[in-house]
């Protein structure tokens, strides 16, 4: 069997990776969980079908290579049923399939829909862990112990460990218990690399593109497929029980159009669970602004803001300079401040 430190020496050698030695300690975990679920059950009738292995959350820093690797791990799985998934967009499918086994009349809307992942995979690869609403802090414990006595392997990236996740959270101690089941039926590990391969990408490029035109717009395009690696998929986030679309999302970097984040009516709990959920935004779009579209411009001020104090990284394209987005009507004044942190986003170590 090709281990996955194999296939990482072959990416080494042919210039797709750059060896990292705290990626390479990594690797003997995802091995480990690897040779156990494509090792071949050994039939008998007086035969237990063997233990599971122990997932691994897997946590550290953003940049380091965490999704990369779970990437490279979960594309070799050969015929283990696995599935590969943002943590966020997964808890959104598990409320809406709650909201239909409750139409049915049953009590536990858990149990039937943890039965029916079960069915399907054998491994849950989750991208970015991290809870941030309390409809999911309520019940990812029953579900992740339904997942676990069915015999699924959860493997998991985190930018914090698990101590830390609903950190402040509203009622945290009906969450406490979780924390534990990942303690039990997963190991941890801290991904310890002191580079920062994300920011090695966008170092020296180019973040804000104007004016919006063809040319503009390929140029995002470039930036997307360097960063993100591929396409990108909707990612919801839920917020005081409603929901944020954002319409692409991988690998920590989200994109979407001005009017998607500011032409709806989302206010400042939604753009710092948008900011807390991400590493990136690339915002396609920005118009000028004034008296037409005020509402959207205060909402873009907000937005703006809440990626500052997040240090998430900005790429956009805008129809002018930040100077001159703003130039007449009601907060021209106020905008100034805006637009100097657009000017303080696009520097070369900005975010670090």
């Amino acid at each position: 069997m090709t281990t996955l430190r194999t296939l990482y020496d072959q990416r080494v050698a042919d210039g797709s990776l750059t060896p990292d030695p705290a990626q390479m300690a990594i690797l003997p975990q995802f091995d480990r969980i690897r040779t156990a679920l494509l090792t071949p059950e050994k039939k008998g009738f007086f035969k237990r079908a063997p233990e599971p292995p122990k997932g691994l959350y897997l946590w550290g820093g953003v940049g380091r290579g965490k999704s990369m690797l779970m990437d490279m791990f979960a594309q070799n799985m050969r015929d283990v049923p696995t599935r590969r998934v943002h943590f966020h967009a997964f808890m959104q499918e598990i409320h809406n399939a709650m909201h239909e086994v409750r139409k049915t009349g049953v009590d536990d809307a858990i149990a039937p829909v943890a039965a029916d992942i079960a069915a399907t995979v054998r491994l849950l690869a989750f991208d970015e862990m991290q809870i941030t609403d309390i409809t999911d802090a309520m019940i990812v414990g029953r579900l992740f112990q339904a997942l676990f006595s069915a015999g699924v392997v959860v493997v998991t990236t985190s930018n914090r460990p698990p101590d830390d996740l609903y950190k402040d959270g509203l009622n945290r101690s009906i969450f406490l218990p979780f924390i534990e089941l990942i303690k039990d039926r997963m190991e941890v590990e801290e991904l310890i690399s002191l580079h920062d391969y994300r920011q090695d990408r966008l170092a020296g490029a180019q973040s804000y593109f104007t004016p919006v035109n063809a040319e503009s717009r390929a140029a995002m395009d470039a930036v997307w497929d360097d960063l993100a690696g591929g396409a990108g998929d909707e990612l919801i986030i839920r917020v005081k029980g409603r929901d944020v679309a954002i319409p692409q999302f991988r690998n920590g970097i989200a994109r979407a159009g001005f009017h998607a984040l500011c032409g709806k009516p989302l206010g400042a709990a939604d753009y710092l669970a948008l900011a807390e959920a991400i590493r990136v935004l690339m915002l396609d779009n920005i118009p000028c602004l004034g008296r037409s579209n005020f509402n959207e411009a205060k909402r873009f001020v907000t937005l703006i803001d809440a990626l500052y104090e997040a240090k998430v990284r900005l790429i956009c394209s805008a129809a002018a300079p930040p100077e001159m987005l703003y130039l007449e009507g009601e907060g021209t004044f106020e905008f100034e401040r805006t637009a100097s942190r657009l000017r303080e986003m696009q520097a070369e170590d900005w975010g670090n």
